[in-house]
C-alpha cells in the first residue's frame, strides 16, 4: 500500500492531514519562516536555509523574502533562478525550473489542486507538476496553475493566469494566458 506521499507525488489523491505530510509541511514552513527573518546580510544563513529547503538549486537561487511553499523537498530549480517579493509555490506535486528563470514579485506557482465533488473535497486532494523551461520570465502576480509547461525562453505577462501550457520562445499574456507573438531567437 503506498504511503500518502508516494501517492501525493504520483498525482493521485491523498490525505493532507497524513501525520508525515503534516510533520513536512511544518518543517517548510519554519524554514520559511527563518528564512523570511532573515536580513539582508545574512546571506550565508539565507544561503543554508534554501540548501535546506529545496530539492535542488539552493547553492545559487537569488530570493527576495518572503517566500512560502508547502514542502519544499518538491521543488528542484536549475542554475542561477530568482524569485522577487512575495512569492508562494505550492509544491504538493513536482515543481521544475530550469536554468535562469526569472520570476516576478507576488508570483503563485500552484502544483496543488483538489476534487470537484464537494465530499471527497472534505479529505483528499491532489497535485499535477508544474515544469518551466530555462531562460523563462514570469512577470509580476502571475499565476501558475497545476498541471502547466511553460516552455524555454517565453515571456509570461504580468498578471497572466497560466491555465495550459505554454510553448518555447513566445510571448504570452492576459487571463486565460495565451500567447501573443513569437519572440526572436
Amino acid at each position: 500500500m503506498p504511503s500518502e506521499r508516494e501517492k501525493m507525488l504520483a498525482g493521485e489523491l491523498y490525505d493532507p492531514l497524513d501525520p508525515e505530510l503534516v510533520a513536512a509541511r511544518t518543517r517548510a514552513r519554519d524554514l520559511c519562516q527563518a528564512l523570511n527573518a532573515t536580513c539582508e546580510v545574512d546571506e550565508a544563513e539565507r544561503r543554508r536555509l534554501l540548501g535546506e529547503l529545496f530539492a535542488a538549486g539552493g547553492d545559487d537561487v537569488w530570493l527576495q523574502p518572503p517566500f512560502f511553499c508547502d514542502y519544499g523537498t518538491n521543488i528542484r530549480l536549475g542554475r542561477k533562478c530568482f524569485f522577487n517579493f512575495n512569492c508562494v509555490v505550492l509544491d504538493v506535486a513536482p515543481v521544475t525550473l530550469g536554468d535562469h528563470v526569472f520570476v516576478g514579485p507576488a508570483v503563485q506557482i500552484y502544483a496543488a489542486t483538489h476534487p470537484l465533488d464537494p465530499v471527497l473535497r472534505r479529505t483528499q486532494e491532489f497535485g499535477k507538476s508544474v515544469t518551466i523551461g530555462s531562460d523563462v520570465w514570469i512577470g509580476g502576480g502571475a499565476i501558475v496553475c497545476p498541471g502547466v509547461a511553460i516552455g524555454s525562453r517565453t515571456v509570461i505577462g504580468a498578471g497572466s493566469v497560466v491555465t495550459r501550457d505554454i510553448p518555447e520562445g513566445v510571448l504570452a499574456a492576459g487571463n486565460p494566458c495565451r500567447v501573443i507573438r513569437q519572440l526572436e531567437k
